[in-house]
């Protein structure tokens, strides 16, 4: 698997007979943003695409899975917390089981703050928890932990 934002650190340059060389730039940072609610989405979607990522957004842990499914090219997934259905808790554990999505980067986001929700999650392999709403500078430091890793 590509390390996260490994493809940032270089820059593609190619030549075709007769053409000028032409320099491709790095593609951004692919999150998928799962949360139940639409204005949440709304909110991380914008602050993410501000960061300069790449968001693809779903409503469903089950919807994330499918599109991991099909999409192996993931940075990053920020969920919520709280969803039916399937929890950002339970869809943590699902990546952190998988051979092919295990590191991939979780953040789970609630608007509850709970030392115990935050303990297990953490413990079960999410690289951050936030605490709703979510700010620009919650994402700079997301941005910023992850280029480093």
């Amino acid at each position: 698997m590509v390390e996260p934002f490994e493809h940032l650190q270089s820059v593609v340059a190619f030549s075709v007979a007769g053409m000028s060389t032409m320099t491709v730039p790095p593609e951004p940072p692919h999150v998928l943003a799962v949360d139940d609610s639409i204005v949440d989405r709304a909110v991380i979607s914008r602050l993410l695409r501000s960061s300069k990522y790449r968001v693809t957004m779903v409503d469903s842990g089950k919807r994330a899975l499918e599109v991991l499914s099909l999409d192996r090219n993931v940075h990053m997934i920020i969920t919520d917390y709280c969803m039916p259905e399937m929890s950002g808790y339970d869809l943590l554990k699902r990546v952190k089981e998988s051979a092919e999505l295990r590191e991939i980067p979780v953040v789970i986001m609630s608007s509850e703050n709970s030392p115990t929700r935050i303990q297990m999650c953490l413990e079960e392999g999410a690289e951050e928890f936030l605490i709703k709403p979510v700010r620009s500078s919650d994402v700079s430091r997301l941005c910023s932990r992850l280029i480093t890793r």
